[in-house]
């Protein structure tokens, strides 16, 4: 396949872009763009385990672990035992983690305007129509040939 047939990079760049702004814009909060993520998953589902919580965030539970204690250590979250699963430990976000979401979640919009200001409506319902068809294909090219 030609060079400039591939997607792969255009879409990793467009990916490395917005992770590095997003980057940018949490670092006077002192967050990490997976724990901007853990804080905004949390404040639309307080209780969550971890496992859910690397589930939503894309990372790895093992990850997962080191975002929560970190956030914990700052007070911005709360873990507790689950009322009938006591190996399961339900996170919260405390006042002061809702108050420093509430900060970086107007940085982290001011980025996703951007992208969406440099498209029409029509564009980024096409973007986000063609970026799932894009997961779908990856999905499906995992599997071998006989089994498609």
């Amino acid at each position: 396949m030609p060079a400039d047939e591939r997607l792969g990079f255009d879409i990793k760049r467009a990916e490395q872009a917005l992770m590095a702004a997003k980057a940018a814009a949490l670092r006077p909060a002192e967050l990490t763009v997976a724990q901007y993520a853990a804080l905004f998953a949390l404040a639309d589902n307080p209780g969550m385990s971890g496992a859910a919580l690397a589930r939503a965030c894309l990372v790895t539970p093992q990850a997962m672990t080191g975002v929560l204690k970190a956030l914990e250590d700052r007070g911005l979250v709360r873990r507790s035992a689950h009322p009938w699963h006591r190996h399961v430990l339900e996170t919260s976000l405390t006042d002061k983690g809702h108050t420093t979401l509430q900060r970086c979640d107007r940085e982290a919009v001011r980025i996703e305007r951007r992208i969406a200001d440099a498209l029409s409506p029509a564009e980024r319902l096409q973007l986000r129509d063609l970026l799932a068809r894009c997961v779908e294909a990856i999905r499906d090219s995992g599997q071998p040939e006989a089994d498609r």
